[in-house]
């Protein structure tokens, strides 16, 4: 079983191509190592995979080429606790802060407009 095939059944990704990708640039690793798309997956296997901030610590306990539902997906593979609670804590961190642009209502004033556009101006020339 391919391993891109296998995140893309166990829906850590949308697509395919996208589970390519992610392991093309370094975000998944097989039992501690880079791996390739095409590297064959065998039950037991760990995978770390990073998505955006989160990390899933993962043991492979079933294989499928299959893409099902969530529930079938799930039982796929078991995270390992450390994951569970580092993901946790990582919402909790998040949702203390709240969304950066919460406090803004509505369109910028005029003013607001201006002061984008000429730090966006900045931003291009430096």
């Amino acid at each position: 079983m391919r391993v891109d095939k296998w995140l893309w059944a166990a829906r850590f990704f949308k697509t395919r191509s996208a589970a390519q990708q992610a392991i093309d640039g370094g975000r998944i690793k097989l039992n501690g190592e880079r791996t390739k798309p095409a590297k064959t997956l065998s039950v037991g296997d760990q995978l770390v995979v990073h998505i955006g901030m989160c990390e899933w610590v993962v043991t492979v306990c079933e294989l499928s080429d299959r893409r099902g539902p969530a529930t079938v997906a799930r039982a796929l593979y078991e995270e390992s606790e450390e994951s569970i609670a580092k993901r946790s804590e990582l919402v909790e961190r998040r949702k203390a802060f709240g969304h950066p642009g919460s406090d803004r209502e509505g369109r910028p004033t005029k003013r607001e407009r201006r002061q984008l556009e000429r730090w966006r101006d900045d931003g291009e020339r430096g």
